[in-house]
């Protein structure tokens, strides 16, 4: 279940608008519990404890426009989707700051409503990152978050998981590598094993301790550059 927003001032348009939501939402099968506002302050007051996963904001409103709004709802929930409705394309740019998902122009039809809110499902939907192995029972999606190393055994590799199962692939480590890379969060700490550093719960420069405490060897020479790659992935953001 999403909870979709619309503000608006307009009593006519606000119809229209949930109307429009409710048909996306009968149509994609998307259930949506549907909040509706004609001015912002109520809106930020819902919001504050009701969190919404999309808001269709008007920007010419009285009192309080759309934009500020929009900046004060910014100021403690930056993962809302902030679809900005509005008579006029002059505030394109002010959309931009506050990081606006869209931004529709009146008079808005159902197929800008269904393509923006389309956009957004599928967003929520996104998988976690993973990769299918093929294994002696066939292929088998593993979830990166659940992976703390693989180790290279002869011509096999073994995925050791947080939950302390393990999964054997077929696949040798050297094939893997390509797609099991740094940008996601894996290291090479060794010849024959590969760590996923989020799981990684403390180190030396020869040794590497996982979550669940299992251990690990760093090769010798490579602590310096794990140590930095470490570093440098978990603070990137």
């Amino acid at each position: 279940m999403i909870r979709i927003a619309v503000c608006d001032d307009s009593p006519e348009f606000l119809q229209q608008a949930v109307n429009m939501v409710e048909r996306w939402s009968e149509e994609s099968g998307v259930p949506a519990e549907i909040y509706r506002f004609d001015n912002g302050d109520a809106l930020l007051a819902k919001n504050a404890v009701t969190h919404m996963d999309i808001i269709f904001l008007d920007i010419i409103m009285p009192l309080q426009s759309g934009i500020d709004t929009a900046k004060d709802l910014r100021q403690s929930d930056k993962a809302v989707k902030i679809i900005f409705l509005t008579s006029s394309p002059e505030f394109a740019l002010d959309s931009y700051e506050v990081k606006a998902q869209d931004y529709l122009l009146k008079p808005v039809t159902y197929e800008k409503v269904k393509e923006s809110l389309t956009e957004c499902s599928h967003t929520f939907e996104e998988e976690p990152k993973n990769i299918v192995l093929k294994t002696a029972f066939g292929y088998q999606k593993l979830y990166f978050h659940d992976m703390e190393y693989a180790e290279a055994q002869n011509k096999r590799v073994v995925f050791y998981l947080r939950t302390g199962k393990t999964v054997e692939s077929a696949e040798s480590l050297h094939s893997l590598e390509d797609r099991l890379c740094l940008n996601d969060g894996f290291f090479k700490c060794h010849r024959s094993y590969l760590v996923y550093l989020p799981n990684v719960d403390h180190f030396s420069m020869t040794e590497i301790i996982t979550k669940s405490g299992r251990s690990i060897p760093i090769a010798r020479g490579y602590g310096k550059a794990f140590k930095e790659a470490y570093f440098a992935f978990v603070f990137r953001d």
